[in-house]
């Protein structure tokens, strides 16, 4: 059954809540680069992380309760009370504890920049968010076939601004980076797991029938997982260099091929340890991925890369869940007992585990690790990474 997709003051509230995220989210990783010294990026990308982690667990535990719990008569809606509180906090610790991190000489706002990528994105995500629950129109389809040639006039449109002397948006000429390419296409891929917390929900709610209080507990060796590493990723990313981002790879394809064989009853009792190996392989991804795209970026270019990045991850999550999520969904069919939910359960995952293999095999394609000596920290870095201005060698 198709269903029709009518915009009410629901979709309004969360696009305003996208774009005042779409503000605010590139700001803190510029700040952890800008205002904090090379030697402490890596403590402070760890916390970044960790504070993911801690997110993570309080939003499998809280959602579960609100969605079970119906406070003041909300349904799903009420998961975004916990905005409220949050919120208040926030706003409070920025006036007392962020200091200016103004640039030196202001830019002019790209407005061309902004409607041209804001209109490639809306092109390609929402269909890919809504198109499946809407039965696929044709003017959902229409949208994605327009999507490159937006992505294409939005480029022309830099390349030209920037010939001319003006501001733009995105510095093409950053791409020049390898690292930097090589980075966002490991991000891009890596954050498709996203579709992981819906399969996994769909599998444990509908195909063993667990509540959504008891779907978000299940997921918490998960997040608990993912807390922890992330607490120790600083020493982890200044002992291994780039081979952090190996381990935490290869953890995770691990943990989720051991989910595989405790869903498929091939584990017994394997289901909360296989989680929590895999939790400790993405909270050490994270912060670390992070440090890799953004590491051999110039400062004056901290904003924007930053924006580029979280662009990134945001768009492999919605890749993820449209893409992954229809492998699911394809694979399911028209099953409805617990064997066909844990085998297309099964086949998604496996996509996650082959596009982490993927990552793995680009860390190591990215070439071989040089030893580097920044601000009294001696860490390992990809010979494409190496800046000759901040770090010398040894």
């Amino acid at each position: 059954m198709r269903r029709r997709v009518v915009p009410d003051s629901t979709h309004a509230g969360r696009i305003l809540q996208g774009l005042t995220a779409t503000v605010m989210a590139p700001q803190v990783l510029a700040s952890i680069r800008v205002l904090f010294p090379a030697a402490e990026q890596a403590r402070a990308l760890a916390l970044y992380g960790a504070t993911f982690g801690l997110a993570n667990i309080c939003g499998q535990v809280l959602g579960g309760v609100l969605v079970s719990t119906h406070p003041f008569g909300f349904a799903w809606q009420a998961i975004f009370l916990i905005n409220l509180p949050i919120g208040l906090v926030a706003l409070f610790g920025s006036f007392v504890v962020l200091r200016d991190s103004r640039a030196e000489h202001a830019q002019k706002l790209d407005l061309g920049g902004v409607v041209l990528l804001s209109l490639t994105l809306a092109l390609l995500v929402y269909p890919l968010v809504e198109g499946r629950e809407a039965g696929w129109p044709a003017w959902m389809i229409g949208m994605l076939a327009a999507c490159p040639a937006a992505l294409v006039a939005f480029v022309r449109f830099e390349a030209r601004l920037s010939a001319r002397g003006g501001d733009p948006l995105v510095a093409l000429s950053l791409f020049r980076n390898s690292g930097l390419a090589a980075g966002l296409v490991m991000a891009l891929a890596f954050y498709m797991l996203s579709s992981f917390y819906l399969t996994f929900a769909i599998y444990l709610q509908s195909g063993l029938h667990r509540s959504p209080m008891e779907a978000g507990i299940a997921t918490l060796p998960f997040a608990v997982g993912y807390f922890f590493s992330s607490l120790v990723s600083s020493p982890v990313m200044q002992r291994l260099g780039v081979r952090a981002l190996t381990l935490g790879f290869v953890l995770q394809i691990l943990g989720f091929g051991a989910v595989i064989l405790a869903v498929n009853q091939l584990l017994p009792n394997g289901l909360g340890i296989a989680l929590v190996v895999a939790g400790v392989g993405y909270g050490i991804v994270v912060p670390s991925v992070i440090k890799a795209v953004l590491g051999g970026v110039d400062q004056r270019h901290a904003g924007l890369a930053s924006g580029v990045v979280i662009s990134t991850l945001q768009i492999g999550a919605a890749l993820g869940v449209a893409i992954i999520g229809g492998v699911f969904y394809y694979t399911l069919g028209t099953g409805q007992t617990t064997g066909a939910y844990a085998h297309a359960f099964t086949v998604a995952l496996g996509c996650n585990v082959v596009l982490l293999s993927l990552c793995a095999l680009l860390v190591l394609a990215r070439g071989r690790p040089i030893r580097c000596r920044s601000y009294h920290a001696s860490i390992e870095v990809p010979l494409a990474a190496a800046h000759p201005t901040r770090q010398r060698l040894t």
